[in-house]
């Protein structure tokens, strides 16, 4: 059984102006969010990884590097990357909303086979490549412990989908800046959920 500590990054300039949505937009930590990945350090202190795994955006590889107080060993995987949310990305909810109402309402009702933003991805593509990435690193480590830092949409979704859950209720799983999430794999990849959404 493997264990995965999942952690969403730290707050970024766009989380802090509005919420505005960063999707696959490369947006750098806020002093704040640096301060919540050393918090999560310090909740993560004593906890030996077997390995340490990132989204390739900057938000979330220097929280991974602080989080896990090992920054040489972060290993970068493409995969982890956020949802892209296509002309969604720098606007706030309301903002896109005004502009087009329906998109949304679409994306509510069915984000499995709606792209994001009109451009951007699906939640199943989404899906497909992290159960991809997790796939993979069950072939490395069956057992043992490891850190995964990601994104708010990405995690969500991959949680809602192991779950069971309809994929338009994934905003129901809160994971807030920095929090940590507890889960373990088995080897055909069953997945059960320890603890959410923890400081």
């Amino acid at each position: 059984m493997l264990t995965v500590y999942l952690l969403r990054h730290g707050e970024t300039v766009w989380n802090a102006d509005g919420n505005r949505y960063c999707g696959a937009t490369d947006i750098g930590l806020t002093d704040k969010g640096l301060q919540q990945a050393h918090l999560a350090a310090q909740a993560l202190e004593g906890i030996s990884f077997d390995a340490i795994y990132s989204s390739p955006l900057q938000r979330a590889f220097r929280t991974a590097q602080i989080a896990s107080g090992r920054p040489e060993e972060v290993k970068i995987d493409q995969r982890l990357i956020e949802a892209d949310f296509g002309e969604w990305e720098g606007k706030t909810r309301d903002q896109f909303i005004a502009e087009n109402a329906a998109m949304w309402d679409n994306w509510c009702q069915a984000p499995d086979n709606t792209r994001a933003g009109g451009s951007g991805e699906t939640a199943m593509e989404v899906i497909n490549r992290v159960e991809d990435f997790f796939g993979d690193v069950l072939k490395t480590h069956t057992s043992g412990t490891i850190l995964v830092v990601a994104h708010n949409a990405v995690n969500r979704f991959y949680m809602a989908w192991k779950l069971g859950m309809p994929l338009k209720n994934y905003r129901k799983l809160m994971q807030e800046n920095s929090s940590v999430t507890l889960f373990s794999l088995e080897d055909d990849g069953e997945f059960s959920l320890l603890k959410l959404n923890c400081r």
